[in-house]
């Protein structure tokens, strides 16, 4: 539909007067979609029971199974099988659109009830194409007789009095029984080194950690199964920062001891409630001058809570390798940069930032807490490839003004937190489908290109932004702090404003957005100065879990793709697997013909990667690369992604950098170095596998064979060894009996799987018929577990063999114990197929070759000699990514995907963190 005008203006000495863009006068915006009636049932992963069930439920054509699920399931108001229970997206959105509309009129925001109209369609019309979406309490709460909480981050306050401290716990936990998360800087807590008024010792902050701990692995969130959403930070120059950096890496030595003496520590294991500090985010606060000292080398003070004096010293550069030690151990500590989130703060007068919330993209005041919205990128990038700069600009002046007509009607967990939101009005707008945007448009995530695209666009959504608050301030008023803050908000806008100069363009796509962009911040400075503006805070980076599915996005918040083929949710139940949509358009970005495509894409369906894809330039692969996969985006091009758009944003980037098992606490100590250098505020890097609770990473690398030109049975003898192993896959029970010959491998496979006679029992027979005649005619092994591991299909989850806990498949579950069973080390490692033993051993810094347990019958065949390999991307050195080991979702099972510093579930929708 083409658009109308350019969005909303505002109007001397009124209300906004609000121009239709998408929409048509006297025609509703339902009215340009297609409907039809859908039947939701969802089942239980463990034992295929119904834990979800509604039919008839209407939704637009367009949109797909899961995101009809995840929004029926979780956003629907009303018990099921009552009048009272939602059962179309129209009633769902007008329960929420309404009241924003009818709280915008009623505190003039609009200047007449026709430009309430038109705001009241807009929106509608926005929602129900999947432009935005507002955050999960928005569609939880809104409408509803449940309090108005709009809000998914927190920031709280701890002082240094166990009134204050108690006062956290009850705060925390409230929260979390609304579904939300928080985050608190412990380092108002006088340390275990100073005394208490009594004269006695303090117990330090980490001590109290422990209580706030176990109360939130007991509320968890919003009454549901997945752990709470917190964040812990203590200032680097804190007394008990050492105790505090090694928190978590020491219960991680614990887990590991439990689990060798035979206790359940895995993902939810009955034994885990010994283990502490396990349902927090740490992150510790580093100051500029630290940083300079790990640089020089020098010593560095840690000073008394209570009294402000240098109370020790300690090696800046040891502690910092402490803190990267510890986080190569168990991913924690992350790291905040306390000068770089000073710098940007607009409201220094008011307070300090000292906190930032579970996944630290909201950095703010103490007690507050942000509603977020995020954009659909890929719905503006236009048939021709050009991105829909004045479509984008409207749609986000159109989410601003409804995320502050939100402020003017919600309530909060706390008084405290309700005064400093209302007196400061932060909002988070952001965006998803990043990654799909870059790829479609034949830009590589890590290219002076794709950061250029990704920085123009934030840039004109931070811009757009501040300019519609400074226009809302001229209707309604500015925030009620900005006058004792206006100076150094007005500096901070004008810092933006020159990192936008700063901004070179290199393509086409992102000249027109960077123009845009330009023209925004001169409109965004000349009406603030003028009116003041309406919000402390505009913009950060969220993950996009629940509504990034809802609104079927591709990728989450910044994230690049995660892999280039996925499975697509099919009406009637089951799944297909696709190649992912954007690599056609990318190959014609590219300049490939449509023959040339077809293959390349076969070629992707096959093998999930473009590694020797047919007609695939090699310098184009890069465009290609995802988060996991053959060939993956490495750890330091999801740094600088992170670094060309932080200076466009008011908060910060939900974002972890995943790092491959074999990094090393240098490369942490880099990665962490490098985020202070280039301007992050907030960094967290997880490294494959370092986590006992987390199943292995999904391996498989193409095994190089010797095509026989006459291929010949060799059938086994009459007595051969062989083997027999029973085991147990998300409660499904079978047998592995595996026969060799007596000299070199594996010859025959047998399995046994469900009942005698049974269709499924027919149905392995016959795969073990063919993949034993397969074996004895050469095919080796490796081929195999190339092509079986990581197939994915129910029965999956736990399995019994503390080798491989957790399995996609009964078939991805059986390839990976014939490959232990059968297979060399070597060539098993070149697979990402290692017992625990030999993951121990990696971890520890040991030969993995000693600690190896495996069949010494399987004798390899001579290989040729190679021919000289063309130079590899640095990632193809891992044959599969290092990010598949999320955890399952507790809800469905289905394996999470990493979602900004969360995970969140495509089956359902669950996150494990905001959303």
């Amino acid at each position: 539909m083409a658009r109308k005008t350019s969005g909303t203006t505002r109007r001397e000495g009124g209300g906004l007067r609000v121009g239709r863009v998408n929409t048509t006068e006297g025609v509703h915006p339902y009215d340009t979609l297609e409907w039809e009636l859908r039947d939701v049932v969802m089942t239980n992963w463990r034992d295929g029971t119904v834990n979800f069930e509604q039919r008839g439920v209407e939704f637009p054509t367009t949109w797909s199974v899961n995101a009809t699920q995840i929004v029926a399931s979780k956003y629907f108001r009303g018990a099921v099988g009552t009048p009272e229970r939602e059962t179309s997206l129209r009633q769902l959105i007008d329960r929420v659109v309404d009241v924003y509309t009818s709280t915008g009129r009623e505190h003039g925001y609009f200047a007449t009830e026709q430009d309430a109209e038109v705001f009241d369609h807009e929106l509608k019309y926005a929602l129900a194409h999947q432009l935005f979406s507002f955050n999960s309490p928005v569609w939880f709460n809104v409408g509803t007789s449940s309090r108005a909480q709009v809000s998914a981050c927190f920031i709280l306050s701890v002082d240094d009095t166990m009134e204050s401290i108690l006062d956290w716990y009850k705060e925390e936990g409230l929260i979390f029984k609304g579904g939300s998360g928080a985050g608190v800087n412990l380092s108002r807590i006088r340390s275990s080194r100073e005394l208490l008024s009594s004269g006695g010792s303090a117990s330090g902050p980490v001590s109290f950690m422990r209580g706030a701990d176990a109360s939130a692995g007991t509320i968890k969130s919003g009454g549901a199964t997945r752990r709470a959403a917190k964040m812990v930070v203590l200032d680097v120059d804190h007394p008990d920062i050492e105790e505090f950096v090694e928190t978590k890496s020491r219960e991680e030595h614990k887990i590991r001891a439990l689990r060798d003496a035979g206790f359940d520590v895995d993902l939810g294991g009955d034994d885990m409630f010994s283990v502490q500090y396990q349902n927090a985010n740490n992150s510790v606060r580093v100051s500029d001058a630290f940083m300079r000292a790990v640089e020089t080398g020098s010593e560095f003070g840690l000073t008394s809570r209570t009294t402000g004096d240098v109370v020790a010293t300690v090696d800046a550069k040891e502690l910092f390798h402490r803190m990267a030690r510890a986080a190569w151990e168990c991913a924690d500590p992350g790291i905040q940069y306390d000068g770089t989130i000073q710098d940007w703060h607009t409201n220094p007068e008011t307070g300090r930032i000292s906190a930032s919330n579970p996944c630290s993209e909201y950095l703010s005041l103490d007690d507050s807490s942000c509603n977020l919205a995020s954009v659909n990128l890929l719905k503006f990038l236009r048939e021709d490839d050009t991105f829909d700069v004045e479509g984008f600009t409207s749609l986000v002046e159109l989410v601003i003004t409804a995320m502050d007509v939100s402020i003017t009607f919600a309530d909060f967990p706390t008084e405290r937190i309700g005064e400093t939101t209302r007196a400061y009005r932060q909002l988070g707008i952001g965006y998803a489908n990043l990654g799909a945007l870059l790829m479609a448009t034949g830009h590589a995530y890590d290219s002076e290109g794709g950061r250029a695209v990704a920085a123009s666009i934030t840039s004109l959504m931070t811009a757009a932004a501040y300019r519609r608050s400074a226009e809302l301030a001229g209707v309604v008023g500015p925030y009620e702090g900005y006058g004792r803050n206006e100076k150094a908000h007005t500096r901070v806008l004008r810092k933006h404003a020159a990192a936008n100069d700063d901004l070179r363009t290199v393509g086409a796509l992102e000249e027109p957005v960077h123009e845009a962009a330009t023209r925004e911040w001169a409109r965004c400075l000349e009406t603030g100065e003028r009116h003041g503006w309406r919000n402390a805070q505009a913009s950060l980076l969220a993950p996009t879990g629940t509504i990034g599915f809802m609104m079927d996005c591709d990728t989450t918040g910044i994230e690049p793709d995660f892999s280039l083929v996925k499975y697509k949710k099919l009406v009637g139940g089951g799944s297909m697997r696709i190649v992912n949509q954007a690599i056609p358009r990318a190959l014609r970005n590219l300049g490939y013909k449509e023959e040339q495509i077809a293959p390349i894409v076969d070629h992707v369906a096959e093998h999930g990667h473009v590694v020797d894809a047919p007609g695939l330039r090699r310098e184009h692969y890069e465009v290609f690369d995802c988060a996991m996969g053959r060939r993956y985006i490495q750890p330091m091009g999801h740094v600088r992604m992170m670094a060309a758009t932080q200076p466009f944003l008011s908060g910060a980037i939900s974002k972890t950098v995943n790092v491959p098992e074999a990094a090393t606490v240098t490369d942490f100590e880099e990665i962490y170095y490098e985020g202070w250098r280039l301007g992050l505020k907030a960094l967290a890097v997880y490294r494959d596998n370092c986590k006992v609770g987390q199943p292995l990473s999904t391996s498989g690398a193409a095994g190089e064979t010797v095509e026989a030109p006459k291929p010949v049975r060799r059938r086994l003898p009459k007595k051969r060894p062989s083997e027999t192993t029973s085991f147990s896959v998300g409660g499904a029970e079978g047998y592995i009996t595996a026969g060799s010959y007596p000299d070199s491998g594996l010859g025959e496979v047998f399995l046994k799987l469900g009942k005698q006679g049974s269709t499924l029992a027919g149905v392995m027979d016959a795969f073990s018929i063919a993949v034993s005649i397969a074996l004895q005619y050469g095919v080796p092994l490796e081929t195999y577990v190339e092509k079986f591991t990581n197939m994915r299909f129910d029965p999956a989850g736990m399995t019994d063999d503390p080798d491989i806990r957790m399995a996609q498949s009964v078939v991805d579950y059986i390839f990976r114990r014939l490959a232990l069973d059968h297979l060399p080390y070597e060539e098993r490692a070149a697979l990402g197929v290692l017992s625990a033993s030999e993951r121990e051993a990696r971890l520890h810094g040991e030969d993995p070759v000693q600690a190896a347990v495996q069949v010494e019958s399987y004798a390899q065949s001579a290989a040729p000699a190679e021919a000289p390999a063309p130079e590899k991307h640095p990632s193809e050195d891992f044959s599969e990514g290092f990010m598949a080991d999320a955890p399952l979702c507790t809800t469905c099972g289905t394996r999470m995907r990493p979602s900004g510093s969360c995970y969140a579930c495509e089956g359902c929708g669950a996150t494990s963190g905001c959303s």
